[in-house]
């Protein structure tokens, strides 16, 4: 369990059920499309920077959180550990990046900052049981770190995908190079990085490709990689 967060009523389960409990920590497509997901404004854009930022391959998660403009406030890529797909997993593995990446908004009567996620893996762009379960774990760990649930977006060889919307586009993709979008103007600071963490905590065995990064804001853990534009 995570520690500083009280266990939530749907998290709750007995080992005795554990396998119907796992069943019932993931959503259905209907289900999502019904939650009131926020829709993207420029969904083409927010993926291809993330993309070109994290370079990620699959089995990697990308996580970011957008201000009320939709811009990338922080953002932070880990690998998938190699267990079973189950949302409570997926979750804790959120909230760890969350907490790295930016401060909670749990003091705020209603959320102002939405994260979202796009997860890279193989496969074509049909959902699937583990997307189920990511889209669970969003939804439960935007709620425990005071922020509003946003978009699931898939990277597969078949291109890019928004759940519950009918947007998507062929590039990028699961295997396509990082596409340098950045101005001429813009200058970028990378902090070392410290090298890529598997949803349980433990150093991933994944390419260099797959790594915690992102930006966030001044006071935060001086060990998270992060990319600074000057603008």
């Amino acid at each position: 369990m995570t520690p500083g967060f009280p266990p939530s009523s749907a998290t709750s389960f007995s080992s005795t059920n554990g396998s119907h409990a796992q069943l019932g920590r993931m959503l259905q497509p209907s289900e999502w499309a019904d939650a009131g997901i926020p829709l993207l404004r420029s969904p083409r854009e927010i993926v291809t920077g993330l993309h070109s930022r994290h370079q990620p391959m699959p089995s990697t998660a990308v996580v970011a959180v957008l201000d009320t403009d939709e811009r990338v406030a922080a953002s932070a890529s880990f690998a998938r550990a190699g267990s079973a797909a189950d949302g409570w997993v997926f979750r804790n593995a959120l909230l760890t990046q969350l907490r790295r990446i930016i401060p909670h908004d749990l003091r705020r009567r209603v959320p102002v900052r939405t994260a979202m996620l796009l997860y890279c893996r193989e496969g074509d762009g049909q959902w699937t049981e583990e997307d189920g379960a990511w889209m669970w774990g969003l939804r439960d760990a935007c709620t425990l770190h005071g922020l509003r649930c946003g978009a699931y977006v898939t990277l597969t060889r078949d291109g890019w995908q928004v759940f519950g919307e009918e947007r998507g586009g062929r590039r990028p993709h699961a295997f396509s190079k990082p596409v340098d979008d950045r101005k001429p103007a813009e200058r970028w600071e990378t902090a070392p990085v410290t090298g890529p963490r598997s949803v349980d905590g433990a150093p991933s065995t994944h390419s260099p490709r797959s790594r915690n990064s992102g930006h966030s804001p001044k006071g935060d853990d001086p060990e998270v990689p992060r990319r600074a534009a000057a603008r």
